[in-house]
């Protein structure tokens, strides 16, 4: 079954899988203690079965066999060139490692394939090249869209649509790759509803919650973010936080607010300043009670008491 109609009959059932249990990389993150749910929520909006089409449409992105691998590994399985490029990477063997992978990506290897995206996308390597590694990440997509949840190969399969879906948010400059809000909405939707990605689901929550790409809904969102925040996701987490401590279009439960807020500074970068400064406006307003009621739930989060 091509991507696009799996993903046309996956997106229309999508929200309601998303919404229940989701399969978590991390099972051992959860909500903390009896948690209060994050409100007063009606029927599950689901969205509609719009067949998409991974390939931007009228073009193609690099011509023909651009991404077909010297015939020098011939002797090589794809699973032995895989190997052999990832020892090679290790080794500091860049140009080796990365003939191996390239063949093997030929040859069909999906994390190969994955790998290689990653590489250009981060410029690890080799020259950054996001048109490349959109092609990668779109060979991944395309041929194992129906991966099994929980199979070692599908977080590499749900990342992949992580990564289409933000450069359908912001588009590849001078390509044929241009910003499709709509369809960085339904790469999201697919990996966070049928994968249980938590970086889907973040930025699926961080959607719904602007409204960017399709409907706008807070509540929507904060069960997206939830489910992320669960799972150690730190940018959902500060959201959440946010949302929770601040009582926007939720029930305003400020000690677990702050207990997300804290949580998601400590993991954050020191180029992520929105979130310490989220962290420390709702630090200075909280009550006494709250500080304490926050370091309560903080405390159990970190000594395991989490459930999904």
């Amino acid at each position: 079954m091509r991507t696009s109609r799996r993903i046309g009959i996956l997106v229309a059932v999508g929200l309601a899988l998303g919404l229940g249990s989701a399969v978590a990389f991390d099972a051992t993150r959860g909500p903390v203690g009896p948690v209060t749910p994050v409100g007063p929520v009606g029927p599950v909006q689901v969205a509609p079965a719009v067949s998409i089409d991974l390939f931007p449409r009228g073009a193609a992105i690099l011509a023909p066999g651009t991404l077909q691998a010297a015939p020098t590994l011939r002797n090589l399985t794809p699973v032995e060139a895989f190997r052999s490029g990832a020892q090679a990477l290790r080794a500091g063997d860049t140009k080796n490692g990365l003939s191996s992978l390239e063949y093997a990506a030929a040859s069909g290897h999906p994390i190969a394939q994955w790998k290689l995206g990653r590489m250009y996308a981060e410029g690890d390597g080799v020259k950054q090249d996001d048109v490349r590694a959109f092609e990668y990440f779109r060979e991944v997509a395309d041929a194992y869209a129906d991966e099994s949840p929980g199979t070692p190969r599908a977080r590499f399969v749900a990342n992949a649509f992580v990564a289409l879906g933000n450069y359908y948010l912001d588009g590849i400059p001078n390509s044929v790759v241009k910003s499709d809000p709509d369809r960085a909405r339904e790469m999201f939707t697919y990996a966070a509803s049928y994968f249980g990605d938590p970086d889907a689901q973040y930025h699926l929550g961080r959607m719904y919650l602007e409204g960017y790409g399709g409907v706008k809904d807070a509540r929507q969102a904060a069960r997206w973010l939830q489910l992320a925040a669960n799972k150690g996701q730190y940018q959902a987490q500060a959201m959440l936080g946010a949302m929770l401590f601040k009582g926007e279009a939720i029930p305003r439960q400020g000690a677990k607010g702050l207990m997300w807020l804290t949580l998601a500074r400590d993991a954050a970068t020191p180029q992520e300043a929105w979130i310490t400064d989220l962290h420390a406006a709702a630090f200075k307003t909280a009550t006494e009670t709250e500080r304490a009621k926050a370091l309560a739930h903080l405390e159990h989060w970190l000594r395991g008491g989490r459930k999904e």
